[in-house]
């Protein structure tokens, strides 16, 4: 069994974005050697996301639009969290409904998705370098 670890940084100008890692994650994979195995990706902050979905502008634009529908930024007195000096409740909350981390098989050396799939950063309270773990392991 082998296994390889890298991290990722990203630092979004926005308080908001989506930055496709698919590329960078199947870099990864291919420098590992790994033929055959899991790629584990997990955003390693409370106000980010790694998810998997369709790699279309629309559907990117539609996330924005929902999850601030769900969990509005503003007011900022909205939200118990921010009582504490902090002003990104909506963005725990945001994370949470996209998740922490995806899982996806690795087949030949490459990454094995459905039709359409693609690995994306979700982050909800930018503006900061933070980190994604990426760790591969098989044989």
């Amino acid at each position: 069994m082998k296994f390889a670890t890298e991290y990722l940084t990203f630092t979004t100008p926005r308080r908001r974005g989506f930055i496709n890692i698919t590329s960078k994650v199947q870099e990864i994979v291919s420098t590992s050697g790994i033929q055959e195995g899991m790629c584990l990706v997990n955003a390693m902050h409370i106000t980010a996301s790694v998810f998997i979905n369709d790699a279309e502008s629309g559907l990117l634009a539609d996330y924005e639009e929902w999850l601030e529908k769900i969990a509005p930024h503003e007011p900022l007195s909205y939200y118990s969290h921010n009582r504490t000096g902090e002003d990104n409740g909506d963005a725990h909350l945001k994370r949470q409904v996209m998740g922490r981390e995806v899982v996806v098989a690795i087949t030949k050396g490459r990454l094995d998705f459905g039709p359409w799939e693609q690995i994306f950063y979700g982050e909800f309270d930018g503006r900061r370098p933070k980190r994604v773990l990426v760790k591969v392991i098989g044989e």
